[in-house]
């Protein structure tokens, strides 16, 4: 197979979640790869490297895809929102925001973000299953939703603005006991979970609440996992959370607002095949709206939360090529300039991914090679015996779908510093993210007088 049947699949301008690459992947004259208007190698010798890539168009296509499925398949109010641990940045958070989505935030860093981006607290649901004082009087500052998801969120902000004049805002995420085909690390919904309360404390926790003058319960939350491509989990998701918005409205709770999570799959891979973002969302309505019809339930606010399938394939990563070491009759390693400082979820998740070189996409492979990053581990391997045309150091290597869990989950193993980012656009490339300085490793630092 030569290089070009190891990327190049059909683009999907609907649905980029189904793409490997992004939507304005196109090779110039001169056969190089283009994205977003803009040369690779060219953005790779202007910027360096370990290079962030976002590409502008395929995060709005996403977003406009999930707000056009919601109009069509959904007939009550929707309002989609972006899980930004994906990939958080002011950037992003003002570019998804300015596409009508709302902000799902983890934590006082995530929040400040959506907030510096713009996003008006009542679009922002702050999730979390230990949620810091700072973070719940930051969410209750800003008018901010509060997720709770155990009794310890509830007694800190019984604490915090039991006391206050304007009551705070809470949806309750409960584990719906739904099992999906994904790595067990990423598995949210099943019953032996760290998230949300489990089923046989809602009945006791609604009649709590009720006490409660200083809370106002609008909402019901469940997730089942991440990176799915089955659909019918989130059929059987749509019976239990009606059902439990249902009792909730039994004990006079005001619920309006169901969010059914996220979890919708990308391609990272040929092989992978993801549903299309139309068909998640149809079938997530149409079971939503099933389940309040038997129930006699008014259709309520329907919620998503929209992460990876909304940034992964819009991103990829830049590196140069490095080292060579070649194990007769084994294998062949190349070294890139990066790892898994800046992509850990190769060594943590055994992820898997496409790759080509930046000024030869569609040269015939004539060598195989495992791509291997530069920390001091072993197991610092980004792709693992790969095909490429006679790969030269110096060379650019695209890896891509790495929009997604790449950045956000960066370190500084090593004291490697973290990559530079850049969006793309009809042409132009803009720093959303400055490279890392090795002295700016030191800032935080502190040598005690005594050494």
């Amino acid at each position: 197979m030569d290089n070009k049947g190891q990327y190049e699949c059909e683009l999907d301008q609907k649905s980029p979640n189904r793409n490997l690459a992004p939507i304005t992947t196109e090779i110039d004259q001169n056969g190089r790869l283009v994205v977003g208007g803009c040369q690779l190698s060219s953005i790779a010798k202007r910027y360096g490297t370990p290079l962030y890539v976002l590409d502008e168009e395929s995060v709005r296509v996403s977003c406009k895809s999930y707000l056009e499925a919601l109009r069509t398949h959904y007939k009550g109010e929707s309002l989609p929102l972006y899980a930004s641990k994906a990939n958080s940045s002011i950037a992003m958070t003002k570019l998804v925001a300015s596409e009508g989505f709302g902000i799902d935030v983890v934590s006082a860093g995530e929040l400040l973000t959506a907030l510096r981006g713009g996003v008006s607290g009542e679009r922002i649901f702050l999730h979390g299953n230990n949620k810091s004082d700072q973070e719940l009087l930051i969410a209750y500052e800003a008018d901010a939703t509060v997720v709770i998801d155990n009794h310890h969120d509830l007694e800190r902000l019984k604490e915090l603005v039991s006391k206050r004049t304007k009551p705070v805002r809470l949806m309750l995420r409960f584990t719906p006991g739904i099992e999906c085909h994904t790595h067990e690390y990423i598995k949210t919904g099943h019953l032996d979970s760290k998230f949300g309360f489990d089923p046989d404390q809602l009945d006791a926790l609604f009649k709590e609440l009720i006490d409660y003058p200083w809370a106002i319960l609008t909402g019901i939350h469940a997730h089942i996992g991440s990176q799915i491509f089955e659909l019918e989990p989130h059929q059987d998701l749509a019976e239990v959370i009606t059902e439990t918005f249902c009792l909730a409205k039994k004990y006079g709770h005001p619920v309006q607002d169901m969010n059914i999570g996220g979890g919708l799959g990308v391609r990272y891979v040929v092989s992978d095949d993801p549903p299309s973002i139309q068909d998640w969302i149809r079938v997530i309505s149409t079971a939503v709206t099933k389940a309040c019809k038997i129930r006699g339930l008014q259709l309520p606010r329907l919620m998503c939360e929209p992460g990876r399938s909304l940034v992964a394939t819009a991103g990829l990563t830049l590196y140069t090529l490095g080292a060579k070491k070649s194990i007769p009759g084994l294998r062949t390693y190349i070294s890139v300039d990066g790892g898994m400082s800046d992509n850990p979820r190769p060594i943590t998740y055994q992820s898997l991914y496409t790759c080509c070189l930046a000024d030869r996409p569609l040269d015939e492979t004539d060598e195989i090679v495992t791509i291997a990053g530069k920390h001091c581990e072993s197991g610092d391997i980004l792709l693992k015996d790969i095909g490429l045309p006679k790969p030269l150091s110096g060379d650019i290597l695209v890896v891509f779908s790495t929009g997604a869990y790449n950045n956000s989950m960066s370190s500084n193993y090593n004291r490697i510093p973290r990559p530079a980012g850049v969006i793309v656009n009809a042409g132009h490339a803009e720093l959303i993210q400055k490279r890392e300085r090795p002295e700016d490793l030191l800032m935080y630092d502190v040598l005690p007088e005594r050494l």
